[in-house]
């Protein structure tokens, strides 16, 4: 079988797959929003580092956006340009 994270020990991948198929549909979406969220976090976080912790609400959102969108919709849906004010 091919090793789906190359930096885990073989052991600990095969109790991380047993777990995923043990969960319910339910549980393995709630986990994948849990773990969006995490990552929304994070990002917001090193936005926050990066730009000052007195950005509003709207700029972050519109940094989030432009790591998710690509540039000519960030433009047309937002008229924001990351590649001239940022990410």
């Amino acid at each position: 079988m091919r090793r789906l994270f190359p930096d885990t020990p073989p052991e600990i991948e095969e109790r991380l797959i047993a777990g995923y198929r043990r969960m319910s549909p339910r549980e393995k979406l709630k986990r994948v929003v849990e773990l969006n969220r995490a990552v929304e976090t994070m990002a917001a976080a090193r936005i926050r580092a990066q730009y000052g912790p007195d950005l509003s609400e709207r700029e972050l959102r519109l940094r989030l956006a432009a790591l998710r969108l690509d540039r000519q919709t960030m433009i047309d849906v937002f008229d924001w340009d990351p590649e001239e004010k940022g990410y």
